[in-house]
């Protein structure tokens, strides 16, 4: 399961997503995260799905690579599944069991909530960590930032420390499964049991990680100050970003698919 995890993983590639400015793909991702939320019919989140396949496609990212980060999300879909199916009322009456009903419309709403999740998480990944450089990141977060400077806000070290908190979580979830693998090779059982018993196997990998992490912290601090790094006063880029007529129409065209999903909600079954 911990090998699924590929939040934070960039992959190098030569897509259009790829040479998108990493400053319009932020814009771009606010702006279908926006469309994702507010779709509340069928047609509109039909308009999502085959605008997040599109960026799937668009991003040449393997669908079994995106695929793959959901199933550590299996759980969490199940169970927003099963709280709107038991807790939302309807009118169409399917199941009455005791306390329990079930309506048509709490299907259908379910099934729109799951899908929902899975455009947020694949269009999300597809659209930014995945094809976005951990460095690019940091520098697109930091000039969209910027304004924030005359408030004496910390632009650099806040855009720094966010992109360092993402590339790190690889290296713990590779961590965390090495540190598993040694102890059930020493014969821990983390699997079996109740789940007191489960909850108390896991203090062996949760020390262990937290020196792991701690160090690895105390290491890039130490590379950094070695390389005279002073946040980003007098920094300079080896790269400049520049927008190109290519960012400026993909931000537009996905400004008007999120205004759209506005109108194409007042169409088809309302969820």
């Amino acid at each position: 399961m911990l090998k699924d995890i590929t939040l934070g993983q960039f992959f190098p590639g030569n897509s259009l997503l790829h040479k998108t400015d990493a400053r319009f793909k932020i814009l771009i991702l606010i702006a279908f995260l926006v469309a994702v939320i507010a779709a509340k019919s069928a047609w509109s989140f039909l308009a999502v799905v085959v605008v997040t396949a599109a960026f799937v496609a668009l991003s040449r990212i393997p669908v079994k690579i995106v695929l793959k980060n959901l199933k550590p999300l299996i759980f969490i879909l199940v169970f927003t599944g099963i709280l709107n199916i038991f807790f939302y009322k309807g009118e169409t009456l399917l199941l009455h069991w005791s306390f329990i009903k079930i309506y048509k419309e709490g299907l259908i709403y379910a099934g729109f909530m799951m899908l929902r999740l899975v455009c947020l998480v694949c269009g999300s990944f597809v659209i930014l960590t995945y094809t976005t450089s951990p460095l690019d990141m940091t520098d697109a977060i930091e000039k969209l930032l910027s304004p924030l400077k005359a408030l004496h806000v910390p632009v650099h070290e806040f855009a720094m420390m966010m992109t360092i908190a993402l590339r790190f979580i690889p290296t713990l979830v590779e961590e965390t499964d090495k540190i598993m693998c040694a102890q059930k090779a020493r014969g821990a059982d983390m699997e079996s049991g109740s789940l007191l018993k489960r909850a108390k196997a896991l203090v062996p990998i949760l020390i262990p990680l937290f020196v792991s992490a701690f160090r690895r912290a105390d290491e890039l601090a130490e590379a950094m100050e070695c390389r005279c790094y002073h946040g980003g006063e007098g920094r300079t880029r080896m790269k400049q970003m520049k927008s190109r007529f290519s960012d400026w129409a993909f931000l537009l065209l996905m400004m008007v698919f999120a205004v759209g999903v506005f109108f194409i909600n007042g169409y088809g079954v309302r969820v």
